[in-house]
């Protein structure tokens, strides 16, 4: 807004560079623009300030559907004016000298003439449309009819308004209808979790007897190599006892052999010095033959005295000596 000073005699007016200033005295336009600063009487001095810069109006339309469905519509119109003198001949932008504000709410004229305007494109745009084509077309229609409408618009025109921007930011049935509207998508959604679920459990019931199959599996394996190991291994033994079985039988059987050869030695050389002590007693047998009874009597007498050792008393008996002595008288043969 607009500051003034007062002074003695006089004030100062002194506006914003937004803000386009038009200064009348006694009812003349005398001087226009931007961010004006002067001097002036108040009793003869009149002033008008209309902004330059974008200004917002933010609104929030209920409106029905062809199907009789309440929706609200929700955005923001961005104006501005552009004929600063053709708006304060239509509008009373007047400002209080004291003050510097308006005497007026010339915005709140404005914004309201927007607001039932852009009301009232949303309403024929929705009007000829049903619900699910509403809410399948977005906000650019409802949009694109706003700013189509209000650049049209004579009376704006005629007010130096110029329609900056269009935003359309949400339109919204009732929460019920929404909610209804939702609950079937909402469904196939749950239902394609409840499949993709049913789906991951049934894979991993897949995976699971695939893993318990392959641990069966794997334990027949190894229960049929455990078998082959046993097997292998009674065959080893098998083997290992057949083969200590055949070195004892060979061991035995040389032992055996050697046995039977060392009794076949111990027999021989039995058998040959029983056949030399035969051999021997054959030759005495023959000797003793031929030397005749004396002599081996004398003989045996002799040996039989270097046996005896010490002799203190001998006897000898008639007996003994007559066969002697007849052997000894006999004459010899030549």
């Amino acid at each position: 807004m607009a500051e003034v000073r007062t002074y003695p005699f006089v004030r100062h007016f002194r506006a914003e560079p937004t803000a386009d200033v038009l200064r009348y005295r006694r009812g003349e336009l005398i001087a226009e623009g931007p961010g004006l600063a002067f001097f002036f009487a108040p009793r003869v001095t009149q002033a008008a300030e209309i902004p330059l810069d974008d200004q917002e109006l933010p609104f929030l339309f209920h409106a029905r559907s062809a199907d009789f469905q309440a929706l609200t519509v929700q955005g923001v119109i961005t104006y501005r004016f552009v004929e600063p003198r053709r708006t304060a001949g239509r509008i009373d932008f007047t400002v209080d000298l004291h003050s510097g504000r308006w005497t007026a709410a010339p915005l709140e004229q404005i914004t309201g003439q927007l607001t039932q305007l852009a009301q009232q494109f949303v309403i024929d745009e929705m009007v000829a449309t049903d619900l699910r084509a509403i809410l399948a077309g977005g906000v650019a229609p409802i949009r694109d009819s706003i700013a189509a409408g209000l650049a049209g618009d004579d009376a704006l025109a005629a007010l130096g308004i110029e329609i900056v921007a269009v935003r359309v930011a949400d339109v919204a049935p009732a929460a019920d209808v929404e909610k209804a509207l939702q609950q079937p998508t909402r469904e196939g959604i749950q239902q394609q979790a409840d499949e993709a679920t049913f789906t991951r459990r049934a894979q991993a019931v897949d995976k699971e007897r695939a893993i318990s199959e392959n641990e069966l599996a794997n334990s027949i394996e190894l229960a049929r190599r455990a078998e082959q190991l046993v097997t292998q291994e009674g065959a080893n033994e098998r083997r290992r006892a057949e083969e200590e079985a055949a070195a004892r039988a060979i061991t035995m059987e040389a032992a055996d052999r050697e046995e039977r050869l060392a009794t076949t030695r111990k027999v021989d050389a039995v058998d040959e010095m029983e056949a030399v002590r035969l051999r021997v007693e054959n030759e005495r047998a023959d000797i003793q033959t031929r030397l005749g009874t004396q002599l081996l009597t004398a003989l045996a007498l002799r040996e039989v005295a270097g046996q005896l050792g010490h002799i203190d008393h001998l006897t000898i008996t008639p007996e003994l000596i007559t066969p002697l002595l007849q052997q000894l008288a006999e004459p010899k043969e030549s």
